[in-house]
This record gives C-alpha cells, sequence and structure tokens, in this order.
C-alpha cells in the first residue's frame, strides 16, 4: 500500500487533530491508519492485525477523538463516551501520553488513566473531577464498575461511543477472558468497537464473534509471509551455556554504549540477579530493570529509559507488547522465550514505524532446531551471527558473580533463585519437543549464573553435574550486608546447629510438595464434604419450609373457628338464636 497523506482520507480530519500531528511529526500514514480510519469513522467494528511498530495507536485514537467531537449535544463532565483497554501498566500510560497532547488542542474532552498501584479511592476521585476518555487495564477497569461505593461508574458510560480493545491477543494469553466478558456487560451494546492485534489466535476470534457487530476483518502485512518489519534484521548466535553472559557482554562492548538495549530474559528472578551483575561488569552505561512484579517503581523505570539518550533494559515479556521506546538499535533475547509468538513482539521493540533496528537471540548447541521452528512457526528467518569467546571476559564474569555473592548474601539468594526460576521455566517451555532440559548441561548452566554451590531441586535429581566448578568456600559464613538481617540469620543457624531443625519464618514458609494421587485424594475429599454439607443445608432448608406452612394452616383453622363462634355469640346476645340452639352449636 502507498504512503498516503493525512488529507488524502476521504474524511476530512478536524483542525486540533492535523495540528497535532504536524507538532508530533507524523506526515504520512501507515498501512493500517489509512484502511483503519476510514472504517471507524463510517462506523463500522473493525478487528485489525498488523505486525508490531506499524502504528495502530493513532490508528484508533484518531477516529475516537473524531467521533467524541462531532457530537452535537456537549459532553457532560463525568459522561464517558469512549474506553481503551490495554493489557499492560506501560501500554496504556504510553497510549495516555499520546492522547493527552491531543487533547491539548481539544479542551472540550478530558481524559483519565486507570491503572494498578494506587487504591480504587484515589482512582474515583480522579474520576469525580471528570472524564470523557477512559485508559485503563482490565482488571482495573472490572474493579471500578462492580464497586459502586465510591462511584457509579455504569451510570457515566450509558452514553459510550467507542470501546477500544488494543493488544487483544494479549489480553487473552494473560488470563483477562472473564474479565473483559465482565466489562463487556456493564456497557451499552450500540457502540462502535475496535480489536488491535498484531498476531489472530482462536481465542480472538471467538471474542469477535461476540463483541463485534458485523465487524470489517484488516490484516495489512508489510511484506507476504513476514510477521516482523521489513527493516528489521534478526540474528542469532550459537553459544556454550556457560559462556552466554559473556558472549553478551563483549557484544555490547563491541557495538558501544551510545545506544539503548532491551535484554529479554524468561524470569523475573533472573531479571533482578543479571541487572546487578551486568551494572557491575559495564558501570560506564546505566542499567535498568523491570519485570511483572514490580509494583508503583515499574513506570518510573519505564519513564527513565523511554527519556535516556542510552542505556540498557532488562527486563520480561511484560515489555514485549505495544511499549514504543525511540531509538533502540538492539533487541537482546538471553534464550528462546516460553511462547512463539512472543518471538516476535520481543523483536518489535525495535524497527518500529520504518526505523530500522536490530535483534539477536542467543542459542545453545541444543537448540539449533529452533531457527527452523520459528520459521516454519512465525514466518521469521534468523541469519547467523558469528560471535568471539574472549577468554579474559569469561574469567572476569564468573569473578564477579562470585565476588558479589560472597560481599553479601542477598546477591547469593538472587543467584540460585535466579537459576532455579530459569531451570523451572525451560522445563515448561512451549517448544519442550525441541527445547528440552535433559540435553542441557546443567552443571555448564549454573557455571553461567556464577553459582557457589549446586541448589538443591528436583531437576537435578539423578544429573550429571560433574562440569560444575565448585569454589571451596563455607556458604554459611557469607553474611548480609544489611545487619538487621544477618543478626536473624545468625540466630535461626545457632538454632539448628543445636536442634538441628531449619526454622522458617512465617511468611516464607514453603508448602510441602505432596504426590498428584495425594493432591487428588484430598481435592475429592474436599469436594464429598462440601456436596454433604449441601444435601445437609438442603435438608433442613426443606424440613423449616414444612414446618412454616403446617405452623400457617393451623393457625389458619384456628382462626376461622374463632371467628365462626365470635358470629354465633353476637347472635345469641341479638336473641336471633335460641338458648336451645346456642348449646347445640357449642356443644354444651
Amino acid at each position: 500500500m502507498k504512503t498516503q497523506k493525512w488529507e488524502e482520507l476521504d474524511v476530512r480530519l478536524s483542525d486540533p487533530i492535523l495540528q497535532t500531528l504536524k507538532e508530533l511529526r507524523f506526515f504520512n500514514m501507515t498501512p493500517v491508519q489509512a484502511a483503519c480510519i476510514p472504517l471507524l469513522l463510517n462506523g463500522k467494528d473493525v478487528a485489525a492485525e498488523a505486525v508490531t511498530g506499524s502504528g495502530k495507536t493513532l490508528a484508533f485514537l484518531i477516529p475516537l477523538l473524531e467521533i467524541l467531537q462531532k457530537r452535537t449535544e456537549k459532553w457532560k463532565t463525568m459522561e464517558v463516551g469512549a474506553i481503551v483497554v490495554s493489557p499492560t501498566r506501560e501500554l496504556a500510560t504510553q497510549i495516555s501520553e499520546i492522547l493527552i497532547k491531543f487533547l491539548e488542542k481539544i479542551p472540550s474532552l478530558t481524559q483519565v488513566l486507570l491503572v494498578g498501584g494506587v487504591t480504587l479511592k484515589k482512582d474515583a476521585e480522579k474520576l469525580k473531577k471528570g472524564a470523557n476518555i477512559i485508559v485503563a487495564t482490565p482488571g482495573r477497569l472490572e474493579d471500578i464498575l462492580s464497586n459502586r461505593t465510591s462511584i457509579n461508574l455504569n451510570l457515566c458510560v450509558k452514553s459510550l461511543e467507542f470501546l477500544v480493545l488494543d493488544e487483544a491477543d494479549r489480553l487473552l494469553d494473560l488470563g483477562f477472558s472473564a474479565t473483559l466478558d465482565s466489562i463487556l456487560s456493564y456497557l451499552p451494546r450500540l457502540r462502535r468497537t475496535g480489536l488491535f492485534s498484531a498476531t489472530q489466535t482462536k481465542e480472538l476470534q471467538q471474542l469477535i464473534r461476540a463483541g463485534l457487530r458485523n465487524p470489517a476483518l484488516i490484516v495489512v502485512k508489510e511484506k507476504s509471509n513476514v510477521s516482523t518489519p521489513v527493516n528489521l534484521k534478526n540474528n542469532f548466535t550459537r553459544v556454550h551455556p556457560e559462556y552466554k553472559l559473556p558472549v553478551m557482554i563483549d557484544f555490547i562492548r563491541l557495538i558501544g554504549f551510545r545506544t539503548k538495549y532491551m535484554i529479554f530474559l524468561p524470569t523475573c528472578a533472573c531479571v533482578d540477579y543479571f541487572s546487578r551483575v551486568i551494572q557491575a561488569l559495564l558501570p560506564s552505561i546505566n542499567v535498568l530493570a523491570l519485570h511483572g512484579k514490580m509494583k508503583s517503581k515499574r513506570y518510573k523505570v519505564f519513564d527513565k529509559f523511554r527519556h535516556a539518550e542510552n542505556g540498557i533494559l532488562i527486563c520480561t515479556d511484560v515489555m514485549a507488547r505495544g511499549i514504543d521506546i525511540s531509538e533502540i538499535d538492539w533487541v537482546l533475547q538471553y534464550d528462546p522465550p516460553s511462547m512463539a509468538s512472543s518471538f516476535v513482539h520481543r523483536c518489535g521493540r525495535t524497527a518500529r514505524i520504518g526505523n530500522e533496528g536490530n535483534a539477536l537471540l542467543f542459542l545453545l548447541e541444543t537448540e539449533s532446531a529452533y531457527v527452523d521452528f520459528i520459521k516454519r512457526n512465525q514466518k521469521v528467518e534468523l541469519h547467523r551471527m558469528e560471535t568471539k569467546l574472549n577468554e579474559d571476559t569469561v574469567d572476569e564474569c564468573l569473578r564477579c558473580m562470585r565476588q558479589m555473592q560472597q560481599k553479601d548474601r542477598l546477591m547469593f539468594d538472587k543467584a540460585n533463585r535466579a537459576f532455579v526460576s530459569y531451570v523451572q521455566a525451560y522445563s515448561k517451555h512451549e517448544c519442550n519437543l525441541i527445547l528440552q532440559l535433559k540435553d542441557i548441561d546443567l552443571g555448564k548452566l549454573a557455571m553461567g549464573f556464577g553459582l557457589l554451590r549446586m541448589p538443591k531441586m528436583p531437576e537435578l535429581k539423578g544429573k550429571n553435574v560433574s562440569s560444575f566448578v565448585c569454589p571451596e568456600i563455607d556458604v554459611n559464613a557469607i553474611p548480609y550486608a544489611n545487619k538487621q538481617r544477618e543478626l536473624r540469620r545468625i540466630k535461626k543457624l545457632s538454632e539448628y546447629q543445636n536442634t538441628g531443625v531449619w526454622t522458617n519464618n512465617y511468611r516464607c514458609k514453603r508448602k510441602r510438595t505432596e504426590s498428584w494421587s495425594e493432591t487428588k485424594k484430598r481435592k475429592l475429599e474436599r469436594q464429598e464434604k462440601r456436596s454433604k454439607r449441601k444435601e445437609r443445608k438442603e435438608l433442613k432448608q426443606f424440613s423449616t419450609t414444612c414446618n412454616k406452612k403446617k405452623r400457617k394452616r393451623i393457625n389458619d383453622e384456628d382462626f376461622e373457628q374463632l371467628a365462626k363462634d365470635i358470629a354465633l355469640i353476637k347472635k345469641f346476645k341479638k336473641r336471633k338464636i335460641s338458648q336451645e340452639e346456642f348449646d347445640t352449636a357449642f356443644e354444651v
């Protein structure tokens, strides 16, 4: 599709929107924008699929603002005309910031951002100040719609004109299907709806059938059989498990520190550990960490990296979708993502909206089949890149990791948690037919994490870990840098040495592992108890109902008889009946 200017649209855009587009230096439309905007402005529902970085955000924000502006009646302060639902806080915040720039030229409309990290009360206070457009994450939006104590949002959405589900496939992947159904139940059916995603799934097709009325399906691809941007160069390199970090460090040093990198790791524990290690190895560049378990700190980290001129962001797949950070030249994937679709979305953080970008995947020798798999499954061709191994860097990385652990026991704990979480995540990999844990030398992998000793875990049972070289140190003598924490540890250690029992903190108490059969047995017992309680309750309710009916019947009969007796007494007093008739009636 040829590039078009905004003025070439069939529908004339309002002056405030055109002015804002010029200020943001968006002079031309992308294919997905040219396809979606006219349909939405003409009253059609749209389900759009386009590669990541193709400009889907403006494809729904522009028609959203045009639709709200064209209403003849002025929008009330607390009258919601549009809702945008986004899977993550970062993406919702990004959409909200773009929207603010347009609303600076449209003072008649207001917007509010509803995401986690703050109390419902604070969000309710924000809504009371006024909102015509809501940008929200699904969980928080459902909470406010269902909780009517602070504010009755159900009344405010009765005039809803436009609903947008951004990254709709990701919303379903994260388990928001029931939440979306709940949100849709509160919204009016006569509305326009837009679903925007990078990939189509069966669940998404079901959502399209349920939430859209005769939708227009739009699929925009820059090149046939390609799911990533054309300007993106996808590469891979093969390394041994113990050399993965040194090769990555040398690669960053070779490319230079005047650019932005995103490094994707599989688990939150890995992000916590390797972010500190990489910062120690590369002190001249700013290293930031971001993962899903962070609360209010997440946005601060995201905002800091977005406005930085250079740096490294180490993150999990929470940052793999829809996030637009300028000037990211390299996306480094420490290992294959747990889901094949995540590969495309990770790479899509670079080469956005026509810019060039590069991605590099680090594969073990045992993972070579993944190259062909990703080509068949996601239609992405990977080119091999040769990387050099510097023995000095290998020694430097191992020495750095082990020294950090010996200085502070907290790092020792983080290293062990990172290794355990990595092994467990790998064992549950979506591509476990070609990526099997049994093929990896876990001893060498532990060396790659710089461990001081092999942790105890079921996955290591019966495995050969002779390749792991354990340093001659007493790990029990490693102290915490935090003095209070170290005093608690010493106390527990002395109790263990005296009693032979390790006392765990009740907050950190680990759940006793049990076999599958025992778990199923306990589950069946609970179900049986519940059914018996239900039967007893139903029986009690039935008995109570019967007794009430019986008592009521007796009371009615007594009342009728008493009424008859009173009537006879009145007749006798008025001498309408004789003494003999009265005695006969009362059986005297």
